[in-house]
């Protein structure tokens, strides 16, 4: 990865763990850029990042500080990951435009097993060292009254006020329960730098007010004199406008059971054109020249020109094949990827066995199922009106036949030799999302 950047002394500048992250889209905003930068040159730097177990499943999002987890410490850093199972009782306001739902602490310890074992997972396949630790251990028996004397009169109510995500929740009501967040995760931070010599704070850009109060908590504590660091992430967004990690059944999740690995890839294998380039660099550990040549271009230049298909299908299927072998291991990617090519080679009559897939009965399908619902329960449409819309626009087909009425009824007759093995159904949205209906 190389860099031009040259020292003013005249020598040519060595490419650190800062440099890494930012030429592959992991830095927003930094308390003290240049001190860290030197900071994480001179040697080992102990770091962390915070997941609070709100889900039994990891989502896509979650992906993005895992991923800066693991290109700091292939520089020799140390990470921590602190699984959030006391602040995940309280729940953490910013970016929500809603109060969490309240969990019980047993189902907060169950999703923090469920996520600490995918976590493990995704850093194993990576061969990634790291700690983890449940912020419980500290939190879930605190005495309030002497966390408010010794840790609370350290807050401004004011300057609290001014951070982006108390001033958004203002607006629909921000419960007091959520406003001593920002304290527990700034306590987080002290708790570590005092039994781990924890020194940096990373995050998407949505905690840039809580891990500013940590490190300052932290100089307020132990000494002005001490260094503390925050360093957050661009939130990742689609070019299309849609949220990153939503699909049309809903988030994408790392979980086998909620979104198979033949979904998952086709997820990625569907991102916008615009999107290849930004995705690879994140969510992948392809390095800079093995990116351009996947790309076709020059060092930093995409040479995959507007209407060359088969270049720009090439790159997605790369960035989709890379990450679900990540998360969901290398054979599966490698037969998700297989099925996918077979299936599309076919015109959808090829391998099926990948293929997301649902029931219906057979009386069902003979009353007949209005195929605006049918496109809904395939999960190829978010609601009824997007259907419309898939039908109206000449994007929707049902064993290989068009469908252009929005009134058309779905029965046994649209079964038939196009249908697949047995006589099941085969429903395609647009030219790349496919969905199979068994037929029982």
């Amino acid at each position: 990865m190389a860099d031009a950047r040259v020292a003013a002394d005249g020598v040519p500048h060595t490419p650190g763990a800062l440099d890494r992250l930012k030429e592959r889209g992991f830095f927003a905003q930094c308390t003290d850029e240049e001190r860290l930068r030197a900071r994480l040159d001179e040697g080992p730097v102990t770091f962390y990042v915070g997941v609070d177990p709100t889900g039994d499943s990891l989502h896509v999002g979650h992906l993005i500080p895992i991923y800066a987890l693991a290109h700091l410490a292939e520089f020799g850093h140390r990470g921590i990951v602190i699984m959030g199972g006391g602040t995940a009782r309280i729940g953490d306001p910013s970016g929500k435009t809603e109060m969490r739902k309240m969990l019980t602490v047993e189902q907060i310890d169950a999703h923090a097993e469920i996520m600490g074992a995918q976590i493990q997972r995704f850093l194993d396949v990576r061969g990634v060292g790291f700690t983890m630790v449940n912020n419980a251990e500290w939190l879930a028996d605190l005495n309030y009254i002497e966390f408010l004397r010794d840790i609370g009169r350290h807050f401004s109510v004011n300057r609290m006020l001014t951070f982006e995500a108390y001033k958004l929740r203002l607006e629909q009501g921000l419960s007091f329960i959520e406003f001593n967040y920002q304290l527990l995760q700034s306590y987080d931070f002290l708790k570590l730098y005092q039994t781990r010599g924890c020194q940096l704070q990373i995050g998407g850009d949505d905690q840039w007010g809580n891990i500013v109060a940590g490190a300052d908590l932290i100089r307020r504590i132990e000494g002005h004199d001490v260094e503390s660091f925050g360093l957050t992430f661009p939130l990742v967004t689609r070019a299309d406008g849609k949220k990153m990690g939503k699909s049309e059944k809903g988030a994408v999740f790392l979980d086998a059971e909620r979104v198979s690995p033949y979904e998952f890839f086709q997820y990625w294998r569907n991102v916008p054109d615009a999107d290849v380039r930004k995705f690879l660099y994140l969510y992948t550990f392809l390095d800079r020249a093995e990116i351009d040549t996947v790309l076709g271009g020059s060092p930093g230049s995409d040479a995959i020109a507007a209407g060359d298909a088969a270049g720009i299908n090439a790159a997605k299927e790369r960035l989709a094949t890379e990450i679900t072998a990540l998360v969901h291991g290398r054979a599966e990617a490698e037969q998700a990827r297989d099925a996918a090519r077979a299936l599309f080679a076919a015109g959808g009559a090829g391998n099926t066995d990948a293929m997301p897939t649902e029931e219906i009965g057979a009386d069902e399908l003979a009353a007949g199922v209005p195929v605006l619902e049918l496109f809904v329960r395939a999960g190829l449409a978010a609601s009824k009106g997007e259907a419309r819309r898939l039908v109206q626009q000449g994007g929707a087909r049902i064993n290989d036949t068009k469908v252009t009425d929005i009134d058309t009824v779905i029965d046994a007759a649209w079964r038939g030799e196009g249908g697949g093995e047995g006589g099941d159904l085969i429903l395609r949205a647009g030219k790349k999302r496919y969905a199979r209906f068994v037929v029982t």
